[in-house]
């Protein structure tokens, strides 16, 4: 999504405002994220144990997969406003972990606009509707509802 005038906003309500590319997470991810959160649960460590589960190999933590919406933001998730001068994450109003991400697998973001107000001058209360999809499947891994602050000069 370039990046838009916050006059422009209210006209993008309800549409799709950017999709990512494909990243693929990989066991090494999963097992920093493990080390960083100190939730070493053998379904996300264990390969071999894993694989004997209905899952059949590791899967990613769903909050590792909640955390990578900043970097999927910067890969062109979202809206970004003309004279930003910072972006504050916000929190979530609703997050579901709907399927599992198992390891070797891709996923991308899609972002829709769902509201957007001005709190007060020049800060931006931006809420989006993503949607994390998981390569060759049907069901999601998550959505949520992510609300950003963006403050503009």
């Amino acid at each position: 999504m370039n990046k838009v005038n916050p006059s422009q906003l209210e006209g993008m309500i309800g549409t799709e405002v950017g999709v990512t590319d494909w990243v693929e997470i990989d066991q090494e991810r999963i097992n920093k994220f493990a080390d960083a959160t100190g939730d070493h649960q053998y379904i996300h460590v264990d390969p071999d144990r894993a694989a004997e589960t209905p899952f059949g190999s590791t899967i990613a933590h769903g909050f590792l997969t909640l955390s990578l919406l900043s970097m999927l933001t910067s890969m062109g998730g979202g809206v970004k406003l003309d004279n930003a001068v910072m972006g504050i994450n916000y929190g979530l109003d609703k997050v579901r972990f709907i399927n599992a991400v198992k390891v070797g697998s891709k996923i991308r973001a899609r972002f829709k606009l769902i509201s957007a107000d001005e709190k007060k001058p020049k800060h931006f209360l931006i809420k989006h509707n993503v949607t994390i999809e998981i390569e060759g499947e049907n069901k999601p891994a998550l959505i949520a509802e992510w609300l950003g602050m963006s403050v503009v000069a």
